[in-house]
C-alpha cells in the first residue's frame, strides 16, 4: 500500500489531500475503509466532499467480485508476529495475524496480559525473527500494562530493553470516550511511528463501568461496536495485527462446566476474527483454547508465565 497523490482521486483538490494525511489517512485503502462521517469528524472537511473521496477510493480498490485463489494468494502476504510460546504459535497457525483482530478472554490472573507485554517486546523484531519490523501501540484502560514488565521480558530473552521500550507506545485511557477518540486517532500514530500492531487492555472495562444495568444496555452495545469497528477498518486499511483483551461474567445459573461467559455479548463476538480463551492452570501455568475463528481448529494447549513472558509449559521458547 502506497500513499495515495492528488492524482489518485481525480476533482479532490490538493489541500484536501493534505486534510485527509495530516489525520492518517495516507492510502487509498484507509479512506476507501473509513466511512464518510468519520471522514468529516477526523478532518473537518464537508460531508459531500468526504463522501466523495471516500467513493473515489472506493472505487480504486474495489474491483468487485474475486476469484478465491487471487483472495488466497493475497492473503499468504499477510504477516504474523510468534507470542513467545511455540504451543501458542501452534494453534494460532503461526501467529498472531495482520489485518484481524484477535481476542484474548479470560479472568484475572489467566494470563491475558502476560502475552501482550510478551508480544510488545517480539513485534518490533525484524520478519526474519518472526517478528513485524514496527513499534507497538497500547490503550490502556486499567493503568496495568507497565514498563517495568517490558524491560524484564526483553532482558530475559537476551534482547536489547532500552529497544525494547522504545518500541511501545502507551496511552492510558481513562473512560469509554477517551478510549475512542485515542483509537480515532490512530491512523496518524500508524503512519508516523510505522507502527504494526495494536493492542488494547483492556477493551471493555469502561464499557463495563460507566453503563450500568439493562436500561443502558443498547447505548453500550452501540459504543463498543463503533469502537470495534474503527479498530477493524485499521487493522484491514493499515495491515497492523489488533489484539485485545476482554473480561469474563460468571453466569450463576450454569451448574455444571465453566461458568464465565465473555462479556460484550455477541457484538464483541462478531466482530473479533479469532476469540483465544485463557484460564488458570497448575503453578504458573494457563490453559489456552481457540474458541471461535474462521478456519483456526478449536484446539487447547498449555503455556507458562515466567519472567521472560509466555513460554512453552517448561519454561522454553523459540529464539
Amino acid at each position: 500500500m502506497s500513499e495515495i497523490e492528488s492524482g489518485d482521486l481525480k476533482g479532490i483538490a490538493s489541500t484536501t489531500i493534505k486534510k485527509l494525511r495530516r489525520v492518517g489517512l495516507v492510502t487509498l485503502e484507509s479512506i476507501a475503509f473509513t466511512p464518510p462521517r468519520e471522514i468529516t469528524k477526523l478532518t473537518g472537511m464537508g460531508s459531500k466532499t468526504a463522501i466523495k473521496v471516500n467513493r473515489l477510493a472506493r472505487k480504486k480498490i474495489d474491483p468487485g467480485f474475486t476469484p478465491a485463489d487471487q483472495i488466497l494468494e493475497q492473503r499468504n502476504s499477510l504477516k504474523r508476529c510468534r507470542t513467545g510460546a511455540s504451543v501458542l504459535n501452534n494453534i494460532l497457525g503461526g501467529g498472531v495475524e495482520t489485518g484481524v483482530i484477535t481476542e484474548l478472554i479470560g479472568e484475572f490472573g489467566s494470563g491475558k496480559t502476560q502475552i501482550c507485554y510478551t508480544l510488545s517486546v517480539l513485534a518490533p523484531l525484524p520478519e526474519e525473527k518472526r517478528g513485524l519490523d514496527g513499534k507497538v501501540c497500547v490503550i490502556d484502560t486499567e493503568g496495568t500494562f507497565l514498563p517495568e514488565r517490558i524491560k524484564q521480558i526483553a532482558e530475559n530473552r537476551n534482547l536489547d530493553s532500552n529497544n525494547a521500550l522504545e518500541n511501545v507506545l502507551i496511552a492510558r485511557a481513562y473512560n469509554s470516550s477517551h478510549q475512542l477518540n485515542i483509537i480515532q486517532k490512530l491512523p496518524k500514530i500508524i503512519r508516523k511511528n510505522k507502527a504494526k500492531m495494536v493492542i488494547v487492555d483492556c477493551m471493555i472495562s469502561h464499557f463495563r463501568s460507566e453503563f450500568i444495568g439493562r436500561g443502558s444496555l443498547a447505548d453500550r452495545q452501540q459504543k463498543i461496536s463503533s469502537t470495534l469497528g474503527n479498530l477493524l477498518r485499521i487493522a484491514g486499511a493499515f495491515n497492523v495485527a489488533v489484539v485485545l483483551t476482554n473480561q469474563v461474567q460468571a453466569q450463576p445459573s450454569v451448574m455444571f462446566g465453566d461458568p464465565n461467559r465473555p462479556t460484550g455479548g455477541h457484538v464483541m463476538a462478531h466482530s473479533c476474527n479469532h476469540r483465544i480463551y485463557l484460564r488458570k492452570g497448575r503453578k504458573n501455568t494457563r490453559l489456552v483454547q481457540v474458541i471461535d475463528s474462521p478456519y483456526l481448529p478449536e484446539e487447547k494447549v498449555r503455556i507458562a508465565i515466567t519472567k521472560a513472558g509466555v513460554t512453552d509449559s517448561d519454561g522454553s521458547f523459540p529464539i
